[in-house]
């Protein structure tokens, strides 16, 4: 690992410096921005995906169910990707209001990636307008390839953001001569050693959160009574993604860890607990923060040092090598990571339970949904619990990220409180974006039961009906 180079105090530091109050009304403001949009972001991410995947398939089979499946996902995308365009604009404007200390020393390190986000949504805008106006206007193959770059599009912006956020864990791509930060270099800076395991963690957590969600809508509907060929398909298609992906995010997950471990030992130490550095760690699963370990959980004997090194004699460093003044908060950092690996050992679950109804049906998918026996009900309450379990997992990751580097905004060079906006009343603007987002968060909800209860959803719909039934 490369020696990180503190900046000088003058450098760093905002005059006077923020209030605690407004510190924490800056941080709740960013963390609830984030942990709002970032749902909506995924859905940008894995939506598309699915729905050509379905006017594929529909396409293909000539099946009038999954065009008219793939028309509702893309109309739901269209007001999904306005929303998401509204609450992103927010969180860009959130980097420079509120943390100023960051974007005025090392924006120039880290714009090329959001000048590059930029340019994806753009993309992304430009061929969704294309793809919804022209559904009934193109050629079925031709309108199928206007969908690709969305997809792209929607996979690079989340590249392109989470490298940004990636170089905060591992800053690169600058020198710091005279106080000054010089010899700025952009490519290096975005393609940060962090880069590759978590952008990769990022975007397969999108692909599993769209593919949950969306198989949790049409679970709730099969659970009550709606076992039409429609609703079938709209649960086991993106179930069976969804399946696809996660023992895939796992390893990943698992990558994403060993490099924590090596790079950041400090966040390792964090999300498992470990004050004293030491071989023949144990793994804790749950517990609280003591003065000296975690009280109340659950020990696996020599589980940590065999995870990271394959072996319980691996040295494990813990928070002590580090002062109490930089050390993240334990117990949210702790908890958070084992929820989010416990929900990710459910949808695991999920997935396998599928692959094994599917071999034993050994069928088209859909036709064993249409029983009523309790073992497929106990099946359907447990997918419509994938969406929720997904997301859950998502917020729990990214409090896993942002938590556990704390004190740093940027990791060993910017301290949190040194990057913050100076200015007084931050707390109001606090309360401010959280009624805009609660006002966003019920139209949102609206238009989409809109779309959805507009009409009743015919038993065999036809290409026409898409004209005559605009639901989702």
């Amino acid at each position: 690992m490369e020696p990180v180079t503190v900046l000088p105090r003058a450098l760093t530091a905002t005059a006077g410096g923020a209030s605690p109050g407004d510190l924490d009304a800056a941080r709740a403001q960013m963390g609830f921005s984030l942990a709002w949009h970032i749902v909506l972001a995924c859905l940008g991410v894995g939506l598309p995906l699915l729905t050509l995947i379905m006017e594929w398939w529909g396409g293909h089979t000539q099946d009038p169910s999954c065009r008219l499946l793939a028309r509702r996902w893309a109309r739901a995308m269209g007001v999904l990707f306005a929303v998401g365009a509204v609450s992103g604009t927010i969180l860009s404007f959130e980097l420079g209001l509120l943390w100023p200390g960051l974007m005025g020393i090392y924006g120039q390190v880290i714009g090329l990636p959001f000048a590059l986000e930029g340019i994806a949504f753009f993309i992304e805008a430009i061929f969704l307008g294309i793809y919804l106006y022209a559904w009934d206007r193109l050629p079925h193959r031709l309108h199928l390839l206007t969908g690709v770059p969305i997809v792209v599009a929607g996979v690079a912006s989340a590249f392109f953001v989470v490298s940004a956020n990636a170089w905060m864990n591992q800053p690169r791509g600058f020198t710091v001569r005279g106080g000054r930060v010089v010899h700025v270099d952009p490519w290096a800076a975005m393609f940060n050693p962090a880069t590759p395991p978590q952008t990769t963690h990022m975007i397969l957590a999108a692909l599993m959160v769209a593919c949950f969600l969306t198989c949790s809508v049409y679970a709730v509907a099969l659970l009550r009574g709606r076992r039409d060929r429609y609703h079938r398909l709209g649960f086991t298609v993106p179930l069976a993604l969804g399946a696809i992906v996660t023992p895939a995010q796992l390893v990943v997950g698992d990558w994403a860890a060993r490099f924590v471990a090596h790079y950041q030992p400090v966040k390792l130490a964090a999300m498992e607990g470990v004050y004293r550095t030491g071989s023949h760690v144990p793994l804790t699963l749950g517990g609280i923060a003591g003065k000296n370990g975690l009280r109340y959980g659950l020990e696996i004997p020599n589980g940590l040092s065999l995870l990271v090194g394959f072996s319980p004699d691996t040295v494990i460093q813990g928070l002590e090598r580090v002062p109490p003044g930089d050390r993240p908060p334990v117990t949210g950092v702790h908890l958070a990571f084992d929820l989010m690996v416990g929900c990710g050992m459910f949808l695991l679950t999920v997935g396998v339970w599928l692959l094994v109804l599917a071999l034993r049906h050994r069928r088209r998918p859909g036709p064993w949904l249409e029983g009523t026996g309790r073992p497929l009900r106990v099946f359907l309450a447990l997918g419509a619990l994938t969406g929720p379990a997904a997301v859950v997992a998502l917020e729990c990751g990214w409090t896993v990220t942002e938590e556990g580097r704390q004190p740093w905004v940027v990791w060993g060079l910017l301290r949190v409180r040194d990057a913050v906006n100076v200015a007084p009343g931050l707390a109001t603007g606090l309360w401010l974006v959280v009624a805009v987002y609660a006002l966003m968060t019920v139209g949102t909800v609206y238009v989409l039961r809109r779309l959805t209860r507009d009409r009743p959803v015919p038993v065999a719909p036809q290409e026409s009906d898409v004209e005559e039934y605009p639901v989702v």
